[in-house]
């Protein structure tokens, strides 16, 4: 399904230029060998200089959007390294234009310092963002080159610059708030199912599943892009704090009055397009939606996620691994033993947790739940070296005001979930009167907001490091 909507976008693209450029050189070869780099580049200089002036420049822009549109992913990257490389900011002629500002400060040395800061490649840019659907060409240009970028690369300068451009086409004041039914148009729900990064739409009954009536969808939608959603959220319209992602989704589970509903649980964000990253509006989103719900729904009183824990398996590991070749206590090793010749596996505990049938072995699945949930605290209460939590996803909903306010053991136990977390959520609450009060906190403080149970699971029995030491010995095997 993701191919086939790539595919789409792309022939959309090229049928979008239609008379604008006439010159496309349809010899040229995917991965752009060496002669035609430099033909690359000519055209790429021609369009900067307007040479027969600009509607000449933008039949030029026309014709290289849908040569790099025909490139293989090597050819797009020897594209985006001429781009980067040949067209930078000319440091001399900045250094110049600072001198001769400190020298005799004006409006006219003011003047030419914009100018200087000025790339050429920047011209570019804005001349294809000029064609028809230019906006989203230049968004998947970006997402071709992310793999690429790094803070000091050959393409570091470029990226900034394409950054700077789409944070301003894409402030917040241009977007709209839209709700996706199942009457939607039949591309946008294929493209719901393309792009849903959380929890993989699974069918189109899936997908109807997830918009009946005890259901919402919202995305952001920019005016030059109407048909493309930017970032959608997923709401499920239930009584209590949803701790299970499976159950939350099950088509079988009876719908409810979306009016007697009293919490709303959202359980997916997920951003449609990769070239927009760093550029941030999910904030925005959730409090829209929020206000959006409150309008409609006046019973709801809670707004709280079920969110994934996408480091946690690894940073478990990290730690957990540390422990060597040390014994497991008795009580432990005869439940690993059981459950490692139930599966068919080395008698570790490492190599049963690797197996996806783990969760179904009840003696182990009580065994792990309280110290897994300790570490699962424990883990999000790490921190990076600037104060912030390690785990993104937390990161984003403390940033926006909300609390940790539970821990959700085997919350998830699709292939995905056990592999990331181990199968546990966490449900970020999102309390309206708190809200702001939390956001503060985090933004001047980096505080962590959590609910007393989570608190309280820090606090039970050992500290931390005494935690992680004896579960590493668990994860040790013998």
């Amino acid at each position: 399904m993701a191919k086939s909507t790539f595919k789409n976008t792309l022939d959309s693209l090229m049928r979008s230029w239609p008379g604008v450029g006439s010159s496309v050189p349809e010899e040229i070869q995917p991965h752009l060998p060496g002669e035609e780099r430099r033909r690359v580049e000519r055209l790429m200089q021609e369009c900067i200089e307007s040479r027969g002036g600009e509607v000449s420049a933008r039949s030029r822009a026309a014709d290289l959007g849908r040569l790099y549109l025909r490139l293989d992913a090597k050819g797009k990257k020897r594209f985006l390294q001429i781009l980067a490389r040949k067209f930078a900011l000319d440091r001399r002629r900045l250094l110049g234009a600072l001198d001769a500002y400190r020298e005799k400060p004006s409006q006219l040395g003011e003047q030419r310092l914009r100018e200087a800061l000025f790339s050429p490649r920047m011209k570019l840019l804005q001349q294809f963002n000029a064609l028809p659907r230019g906006t989203k060409f230049l968004i998947d240009l970006r997402s071709d080159m992310l793999p690429f970028t790094g803070k000091r690369n050959t393409f570091a300068g470029l990226d900034n610059e394409l950054k700077s451009l789409l944070a301003t086409w894409f402030d917040i004041g241009f977007l709209e708030l839209c709700r996706i039914t199942w009457e939607s148009p039949a591309a946008l729900l294929e493209k719901l199912i393309a792009y849903e990064a959380v929890h993989q739409i699974e069918s189109w009954e899936d997908l109807r599943n997830r918009l009946e009536s005890d259901r919402r969808c919202y995305a952001f939608f920019h005016p030059a892009m109407p048909d493309e959603p930017l970032i959608f959220i997923e709401v499920a319209l239930v009584n209590g704090i949803a701790g299970n992602i499976q159950a939350l989704l099950d088509p079988k589970a009876p719908e409810i009055p979306p009016e007697t509903a009293d919490t709303a649980i959202f359980y997916s964000i997920s951003n449609a397009q990769k070239g927009l990253r760093g550029i941030s509006f999910g904030n925005f989103l959730i409090k829209q939606v929020v206000d959006d719900l409150s309008r409609d729904l006046p019973n709801l009183k809670m707004f709280a996620t079920l969110s994934p824990i996408p480091g946690l398996s690894q940073w478990l590991t990290e730690h957990l691994e540390a422990g060597g070749e040390k014994a497991l206590p008795p009580r432990i090793d005869d439940v690993v033993r059981g459950a490692a010749r139930h599966l068919g596996v080395e008698a570790k505990l490492s190599s049963v947790l690797a197996h996806p049938d783990w969760p179904q072995v009840g003696a182990l699945r009580e065994l792990l739940r309280e110290p897994m949930e300790r570490l699962c605290a424990l883990y999000l209460h790490q921190r990076r070296s600037d104060g912030a939590p390690i785990d993104p996803v937390e990161r984003f909903h403390l940033g926006n005001g909300a609390r940790i306010e539970a821990i959700n053991w085997l919350g998830d136990t699709s292939s995905k979930g056990l592999r990331q977390s181990f199968g546990m959520m966490v449900n970020y609450l999102y309390h309206l009167k708190d809200i702001d009060k939390n956001h503060e906190a985090y933004a001047a403080e980096k505080r962590i907001a959590a609910s007393r149970n989570v608190r309280q699971l820090l606090r039970e029995q050992d500290s931390g490091e005494d935690l992680l030491s004896r579960v590493s010995r668990m994860f040790g095997g013998r």
